[in-house]
């Protein structure tokens, strides 16, 4: 995923302060799943044109994140002041929360539902 982004510096430094993006010092990160228990894959898919999936975003894309804890995540955006548009926990995939960023792209974090421990 590459972003156009009106200040890239303090886009990069928000999505490394307030959801912890490992950047690096050539202004991305590069996001492995080589740890166990991650999801196996990156997920993407195609809206139509008339899709309000996105909205209040007007942009073309959404970035979707898989984290870790939502619960934790949710609490130091809040910390942060970053307001959740909305957040589920019914959804067979697992729990969502939805954000913006400064740049107004809307951000899906997903917690991926786990497999129950006997």
């Amino acid at each position: 995923m590459f972003i156009k982004a009106k200040d890239p510096k303090a886009l990069v430094a928000w999505y490394r302060d307030v959801l912890g993006m490992p950047t690096q010092a050539w202004g991305g990160a590069a996001l492995r799943y080589d740890a166990p228990g991650h999801p196996p894959a990156a997920g993407w898919a195609a809206f139509a044109a008339s899709s309000s999936y996105f909205a209040p975003s007007t942009s073309e894309f959404m970035i979707n994140y898989a984290v870790d804890d939502l619960d934790a995540l949710l609490a130091r955006l809040q910390a942060k002041n970053v307001p959740v548009l909305k957040r589920t926990e019914d959804d067979a995939n697992g729990r969502f929360a939805w954000i913006l960023d400064p740049e107004g792209h809307k951000i899906e974090l997903w917690e991926p539902k786990r497999a129950a421990t006997p």
